[in-house]
């Protein structure tokens, strides 16, 4: 019996154009690790928020771990819900409780003891290489470390089913690689895990089950899949580079699962989420559970996928996205990286240093020609200008001298009075002169006054 059974669900929106989902049948076996793809608005969200319970199908059955979800009363959900983890992309976190808080919030709301919580916490937070950071609120962290968070809360009471929500959306590729791997450490110890995502890249090196949506409608159930986004969106050069990074490692086709005992165990248990372990129980499988995701992620033994998944990211393959993740180095255009003009120059915005002193040189040399050929042009125009001034001496005769020397000495005094006004111009500006007194009857009053002295 599948954990997850869905047969002929559709669920269409109000106000909708088309079905968000049609007439999907799905059957997931328990400790499958199965890729939901898919292009955005294909429908990926919305199947995980019917399995969440989150939505109601509009038809069609729906059936997880023994609980029909299209007869589930309302008062039932957050019980069922407890039986299952949730990674949201936007994570979903409180934003006024710290870290601790916010993973322990998980085990409270299930009646776990509070020893058990101080002690079941710090191990968690290890594994998603949080330890540091329990006192730190949501706001303090980055994008990757709240993902991490949210991965810490939802595994943390040991789920049957843990569906995560492009849980890599918007996390760099390093961080992403982290993510990825506690997620397959996860699912070694029998976790099943459906997870929605639209990396190429994650998918064609993890080659897991993929499940690929297309308008609402499954179009593709493969195991040991790859992804191909350029499929139903067709483009020349996405198509190339996506064929490539599936066709780049041939050793991939064949899936390793490596189990621990405890997974084997827990196969063996009753298919049911709401099964009669009681809140200790439930704990004390957590604290066995959490130890062995430890224990996979702490030994040597690599996964292969994950090995094809770090390899493939450090070595800057992309898939889709060709060179998005090339060397700082080569990036950036401050600090230690290309400058500008370098920037440009690679670019082939503007031209660079060779071909500029390449122009400068055939512009010199063509500056070269162009003076040899007036300098061989003015010895001709020299001697047309000697014949045509004894031409015109012939014709005109003493005419032609007489107005050559009246032209000489017009240009003479021309240049004279041009060089007399910038002398002017050049000077300084001579100061008004005082009045001159009238002559009139006062200075002959005062030349007789002088004379009677």
């Amino acid at each position: 019996m599948a954990l997850i059974s869905m047969e002929h669900v559709s669920k269409i929106y109000p106000n909708a154009t088309r079905p968000a989902l049609q007439d999907i049948d799905l059957q997931i076996n328990r400790g499958e690790f199965v890729f939901l793809v898919g292009a955005s608005g294909s429908g990926k969200t919305s199947l995980l928020r019917l399995l969440l319970r989150e939505e109601e199908a509009t038809s069609g059955e729906i059936r997880v771990g023994g609980y029909d979800l299209r007869r589930l009363p309302n008062r039932q959900v957050p019980q069922y819900r407890r039986s299952i983890g949730m990674i949201f992309q936007d994570y979903k976190l409180l934003n006024n409780k710290t870290v601790w808080q916010n993973v322990a919030f998980a085990l409270e709301v299930i009646g776990t003891s509070r020893s058990t919580i101080k002690s079941l916490v710090p191990k968690v937070l290890k594994t998603v290489g949080l330890t540091g950071k329990e006192k730190n609120y949501p706001r303090e962290l980055s994008g990757g470390e709240q993902q991490r968070v949210t991965i810490a809360r939802a595994y943390v009471n040991h789920p049957q089913l843990l569906l995560a929500d492009e849980p890599t959306g918007n996390l760099d590729p390093t961080t992403s690689l982290g993510i990825m791997e506690v997620l397959d450490a996860i699912s070694r110890t029998g976790t099943t895990i459906v997870m929605a995502t639209h990396n190429e890249e994650i998918v064609n090196s993890m080659r897991k089950r993929v499940v690929e949506l297309n308008k609402g409608k499954i179009v593709r159930d493969e195991k040991n899949g790859s992804y191909d986004s350029s499929m139903y969106f067709p483009d020349e050069q996405v198509a190339a580079m996506a064929h490539a990074a599936i066709n780049g490692d041939e050793r991939g086709t064949d899936r390793i699962v490596v189990q621990s005992e405890t997974a084997v165990a827990m196969q063996q248990e009753p298919q049911n989420l709401d099964g009669a372990q009681d809140g200790s129980d439930r704990a004390d499988t957590a604290a066995v559970m959490v130890d062995s995701v430890n224990a996979i992620l702490q030994s040597e033994q690599s996964n292969e996928g994950i090995a094809r998944l770090a390899q493939s990211m450090h070595a800057g393959k992309t898939g889709r996205y060709g060179e998005a993740f090339a060397p700082v180095e080569q990036t950036l255009t401050w600090g230690g990286g290309l400058s500008l003009e370098e920037l440009a120059e690679q670019e082939g915005i503007i031209p660079s240093e060779q071909s500029k002193q390449s122009k400068q040189s055939d512009e010199s040399a063509g500056e070269g020609e162009a003076t040899a050929q007036q300098a061989e042009k003015q010895p001709e125009n020299t001697a047309e200008t000697a014949e045509s001034d004894s031409k015109q001496s012939g014709t005109w005769g003493n005419v032609a001298l007489t107005n050559g020397g009246s032209k000489s000495t017009k240009t003479d005094e021309q240049a004279t009075q041009q060089a007399n006004v910038e002398s002017t111009q050049a000077m300084p500006p001579v100061p008004p002169m005082p009045p001159v007194p009238p002559q009139g009857e006062h200075s002959r009053h005062s030349k007789r006054s002088e004379e009677k002295n």
